[in-house]
């Protein structure tokens, strides 16, 4: 049974897609997750963040302290959420470029992922996109990114019988159910990591 979530509680989650594509499986997870939040994990308020705008990180665009508006404002979303939850595709055994380019935009001076929860989900062909998560892991030791280690969340996407529709979205209830533990986990840490400050 989960405890009561009084409204000063609420975590507000970044969710951030390694994916550009709109009918990605990665988005898809993300989607669901938003609706598992409005339906069965109370205290998780969780937003889409757009990684598409931010240009590729080049320090000269760093003019007088200051970033590109675009960065500036990816940069205060993650400043502002309590957790972050990571969709990562795997490309070539990694995380996709524009997933990196997001994570070392928010690591410049000063470093805005610092000190905080969060978890990673994939989904693609395989392994399902482990992989990536294993370099995404790392990463998060340099950002002082707290992972949470359980469950763990790779779901291969082309396996019958079909995870996802036409449009990318999950359709699979054994995924949905082992997705909405990753949530609960990511909660459960996050609150733990807040009291603990």
């Amino acid at each position: 049974m989960e405890s009561a979530i009084t409204p000063k509680s609420i975590i507000n989650v970044a969710a951030i897609c390694g994916s550009l594509r709109k009918a990605s499986f990665n988005r898809g997870l993300i989607r669901s997750a938003i609706d598992l939040t409005k339906q069965s994990v109370d205290g998780i308020s969780i937003n889409y963040v757009d990684i598409s705008p931010l240009p590729m990180l080049n320090t000269d665009l760093e003019i007088d302290g200051k970033y590109p508006p675009a960065v500036a404002a990816f940069r205060d979303r993650i400043l502002q959420s309590d957790c972050f939850l990571f969709a990562s595709p795997e490309y070539n055994y990694s995380v996709t470029a524009p997933l990196k380019n997001a994570i070392d935009w928010a690591s410049r001076p000063p470093n805005v992922w610092a000190d905080k929860a969060a978890a990673i989900v994939s989904a693609g062909g395989g392994f399902g996109g482990g992989r990536s998560q294993y370099i995404l892991r790392q990463s998060g030791v340099y950002l002082d990114l707290h992972f949470i280690n359980k469950p763990e969340f790779f779901l291969n996407a082309f396996e019958s019988p079909s995870k996802f529709d036409d449009e990318g979205n999950l359709i699979d209830p054994e995924a949905k159910e082992r997705l909405r533990s990753v949530l609960l986990a990511l909660k459960a840490f996050t609150l733990r990591l807040r009291e603990e400050k």
